[in-house]
This record gives C-alpha cells, sequence and structure tokens, in this order.
C-alpha cells in the first residue's frame, strides 16, 4: 500500500481505490475511520464509490498500516487534522470530497471548517462535534486494554458501538480487525478523546454537508446532533433505525448509499 512520510519518523499508510473510466476525469474521496480502526472500516464502502471517484482510504496515525505511536506520544486533535491535510497536499488534489465516520467524522468536521478550500462536499457518520461526554468512559477502558488486551475491550464495548442486529459473523470481523490496533497507541488516543470538541467551530463550514446518525446512538442522542448540524448552512440530516453508533458499520450499505447519492447524484 502506498505511504508517505508525515513528520520524522512517522509514515502513514493508505488504500487507492479506483474503477472510473480513465479518460475521464475523476474527483477524489477520502475516507477516515474511527477510533480503534483502520482503513478497512470502509471496506464495504468501495463498490459503492470507486466506479465514481478515486477513493482513498487512509490509515490514521498509530493505526493500521501507518506508524504506530509509542505509549508516551503526545497526542493531539490539531495534528491528527494536520495529518489529514498533510496527505491531501501529498495527494496533489486541489480539492476533494470528505467523509469520516466517528472521530473520523470529528476529524473531518474540524478540517472542513479551518480548510474550506480545500472541501468540496462533507459527509459526517455517525461522527460527533464533541466528545466531552467521554470522560466517564475511557478511564475504565484504558484499564481494560491494559489488564486484558485491545480485543478484549473491542469485543466487551460493541454493543454500544455495533447495536444488536449485527451478525455474530459482522461482530467477529470488525474485533478480529480492531483488535490488531497497538495498545500503545489505543491508550494514548484514549487519553486525548475526552478533550475533543469542535462544536464552536462547525459554523465556518461552507461545503454542503451530509450528518447521518441513528435513533439510539450513544455518543448523543438525534436532538443533541441536530443542535450542531443545523449550525452548518444547508447540511442535512439523516437519522437510521438503530440502536448502534457507528452507522457506517451497522448499516454499510444503506449509508454508503446515502453517501454515494450525496456526492455524486441518485
Amino acid at each position: 500500500m502506498p505511504e508517505f512520510e508525515v513528520s520524522p519518523g512517522v509514515t502513514l499508510s493508505y488504500a487507492v481505490d479506483d474503477f472510473t473510466d480513465p479518460w475521464v476525469p475523476a474527483p477524489t474521496v477520502l475516507l477516515l475511520h474511527g477510533l480503534a480502526e483502520s482503513r478497512e472500516a470502509f471496506r464495504a464502502f468501495v463498490p459503492a464509490l470507486a466506479r465514481h471517484a478515486r477513493v482513498v482510504r487512509l490509515d490514521l496515525r498509530g493505526y493500521g498500516g501507518s506508524t504506530p505511536m509509542p505509549a508516551d506520544h503526545p497526542w493531539r486533535f490539531d495534528e491528527l487534522v494536520s495529518d489529514v491535510v498533510a496527505l491531501i497536499r501529498h495527494l496533489g488534489v486541489a480539492r476533494l470530497h470528505l467523509v469520516g465516520g466517528k472521530i473520523g467524522g470529528t476529524i473531518a468536521l474540524a478540517l472542513a471548517a479551518r480548510h474550506p478550500d480545500l472541501v468540496a462536499k462533507l459527509a459526517v457518520l455517525g461522527g460527533p462535534a464533541s466528545l466531552t461526554n467521554m470522560a466517564g468512559r475511557t478511564p475504565g477502558w484504558r484499564a481494560q486494554i491494559a489488564a486484558e488486551g485491545v480485543p478484549a475491550w473491542v469485543a466487551a464495548s460493541n454493543a454500544g458501538r455495533m447495536g444488536s442486529r449485527m451478525s455474530p459473523e459482522a461482530l467477529d470481523w470488525w474485533t478480529r480487525m480492531m483488535g490488531r490496533t497497538a495498545a500503545s497507541t489505543l491508550d494514548g488516543f484514549l487519553r486525548m478523546v475526552p478533550s475533543v470538541d469542535v462544536t464552536a467551530e462547525v459554523g465556518r463550514i461552507q461545503a454542503p454537508t451530509l450528518v447521518v446518525t441513528t435513533t439510539g446512538s450513544g455518543l448523543g442522542s438525534v436532538a443533541e446532533v441536530r443542535a450542531w448540524q443545523e449550525r452548518i448552512a444547508g447540511s442535512r440530516l439523516v437519522v437510521v433505525d438503530n440502536d448502534s453508533y457507528h452507522v457506517a458499520a451497522s448499516d454499510p450499505d444503506e449509508t454508503a448509499a446515502l453517501v454515494r447519492d450525496f456526492l455524486f447524484g441518485a
């Protein structure tokens, strides 16, 4: 897979899926995954999007094929946003469509607000504007990861993340994929998570924006999501009937179709 050095000793890995007609100029769609995941989180989106655009799936700093971060890495949310900007520059595109799930959606919100010239359209899938309400959860999660390992934590926390309708086979796949995350990366990342809040920035977003959430999301009620979504001029909110908070994983076909139609037309 292609990669580039974003800072000394830190390499970011990404995948490119492109099934567009070679003789027709095609847009680029950049997909940003969530906590404890990798680019494989958007595997189901490739068939829906790659006939219309060059699809780039990034492994965020510390995740997937990117360089694992040591336990003492000073995680900063702004650095994650800067990493994505660096990738866009590396790809050599002036402007692209940006899609993010969970905290990948939060990163996408911040990037669209801070760099409006880079984002043509924005889709946020189960991504909260604020993660400050995670402060009560992350210490216990970190303790479990330290005691039992990442796969055990993923399996124990999957009910809220994936909802009650996901098949055992799918849950097993997600647990194995997320369980490959280095414990050192995840521990530091979880220390940072409760400090993330871009609510004050979303009103600066200029790109046409789609926000997707679920009826029973544990990351925020529909009313809470609507409160910040409506601050984005001309944005659209779609609510999927499910008790998950990772809508791109629990309802991949429906969510991928929503994104496809939003980016390229029905």
